[in-house]
């Protein structure tokens, strides 16, 4: 499995991987939720790495649910402890776990781009069947960078659905050289790219030009 994996990919990982962890961190081993995670096939997040993060390991997250204190937990494993990785679920493969007032927003987004990808409580509780969503939750999206003709079209049709959504719009659009939130490709100046190995600042228009190939 590549190490360099795409910040939002889901893994899953070997039970005895994870069970390795859990002897080395009894800490996380004394919860039974976090316990049997990987025994559950549970996913796990590709995540930014961290400056103590051990070279060549994988970063990774788990954030509980609010039930179990909503802590983001930050491992690391090895590239060969992961089994499978995916991309983050389709907004539109959701629909069963959208809030009811959600839906007519949740319809807009996938009508303006049908490739639109879910991260955060709306994608763990789809993936987990566990209740990660609360009234306070974000609606946290993932765009691909779309053609440059086509990228002012995109950021003016979120920016309409969210003035109207019940829930804050929040996410990120990917291009080849990183993600960078939505909100802030609406003005011109420097933007944030996060990537697999950090954060930096970069022209609009230098982003813009990264489209995935």
């Amino acid at each position: 499995m590549a190490e360099r994996l795409p910040r939002h990919t889901m893994v899953t990982v070997a039970p005895q991987a994870w069970q390795a962890l859990m002897t080395s961190h009894p800490n996380l081993a004394v919860e039974p939720l976090i316990s049997g995670w990987a025994d559950a096939a549970q996913p796990l997040v590709v995540r930014r790495p961290a400056a103590n993060d051990p070279p060549g390991a994988v970063p990774l997250g788990l954030p509980l649910p609010p039930a179990f204190g909503k802590r983001r937990i930050a491992i690391c494993l090895p590239p060969s402890a992961i089994v499978e990785a995916a991309l983050p679920p389709l907004l539109q493969d959701v629909a069963r776990v959208v809030p009811d007032d959600w839906r007519p927003t949740v319809t807009a987004l996938i009508t303006l781009d049908p490739g639109v990808r879910v991260f955060g409580s709306l994608a763990w509780e789809h993936l987990t069947g566990l209740a990660y969503l609360t009234t306070a939750s974000d609606l946290d999206l993932l765009w691909d960078l779309p053609a440059p003709d086509q990228v002012d079209h995109l950021l003016a049709g979120i920016a309409a659905i969210a003035r109207c959504a019940p829930m804050r719009i929040d996410g990120e659009i990917r291009a080849h050289g990183g993600d960078v939130n939505w909100a802030e490709l609406t003005a011109n100046g420097e933007v944030l790219v996060k990537d697999t190995t950090g954060v930096s600042l970069i022209a609009r228009n230098a982003f813009l030009a990264l489209v995935r190939p």
